[in-house]
């Protein structure tokens, strides 16, 4: 094993706190959303950062795998995170779904490759068998 990079952030006060990442680049007030899902537009939550890191590691793999399968231009395309914070009988769990927009590929093509950057992202590795992960592609109606 080879690490490319490591990277750090410490939160204090929990939910209702504060995350920085040792170079400041994040620098963010954490807040729960309301009951309907708002935020006061000021702050984040877990699942906000986590829903960003995931559709950016997810756009990531599908560059890296998008030769293997014979596409030199994935033109505009994008990689929607939504992440679920629930909460049933044993606790609160999470859920994702990534709903990937390939412009470029038709519905076969763009099926295959978001299937084989699932089996490459570090994310969906890490969310393996933990939690429910919905893959999604796009298409034009």
């Amino acid at each position: 094993m080879k690490t490319i990079f490591k990277t750090r952030a410490t939160n204090s006060g929990g939910r209702d706190g504060h995350v920085k990442s040792e170079d400041g680049a994040i620098d963010l007030g954490i807040k729960m959303p309301n009951a309907q899902g708002e935020t006061d537009g000021k702050s984040t939550n877990p699942e906000q950062l986590f829903a960003a890191a995931y559709s950016t590691c997810f756009a990531g793999a599908i560059q890296a795998i998008a030769k293997d399968h014979d596409v030199d231009d994935l033109g505009d395309f994008n990689v929607t995170a939504v992440v679920g914070f629930n909460k049933d009988e044993d606790g609160f769990f999470i859920d994702a779904t990534l709903d990937c927009w390939l412009p470029t590929v038709d519905k076969k093509k763009g099926e295959d490759l978001i299937n084989a950057a699932h089996e490459i992202c570090p994310y969906s590795k890490a969310t393996r068998d933990n939690i429910t992960v919905e893959l999604n592609l796009l298409v034009e109606a």
